[in-house]
C-alpha cells in the first residue's frame, strides 16, 4: 500500500476529500464537481457513479489518490 491509497474502498474517503489521478495528476475537488463528466459540485469522490473516469486521462477511479481532506 502506498500514502494516498483507499484500496479501491471509497468508504474509507471523507467527503471532503480531493484525490489526484495517479496517471495524469488532474485533481477531483468535490467542491467543484467535473463539468464534463456531468458531476454536480458537491459531489463526494464517493458518490461517483462507477462508470466516471478521469477527464483528462480516462483512468479509472482505483487509480486516484486521496491527496486531502481525510
Amino acid at each position: 500500500m502506498f500514502e494516498g491509497s483507499f484500496l479501491g474502498d471509497k468508504e474509507r474517503i471523507a467527503p471532503q476529500a480531493r484525490l489526484e489521478c495517479g496517471i495524469c495528476w488532474w485533481i477531483y475537488d468535490p467542491e467543484q464537481g467535473d463539468e464534463l463528466g456531468q458531476v454536480a459540485p458537491g459531489t463526494p469522490f464517493a458518490a461517483l457513479p462507477p462508470h466516471w473516469t478521469c477527464p483528462n486521462c480516462d483512468a479509472p477511479q482505483h487509480k486516484f489518490m486521496v491527496i486531502d481532506g481525510e
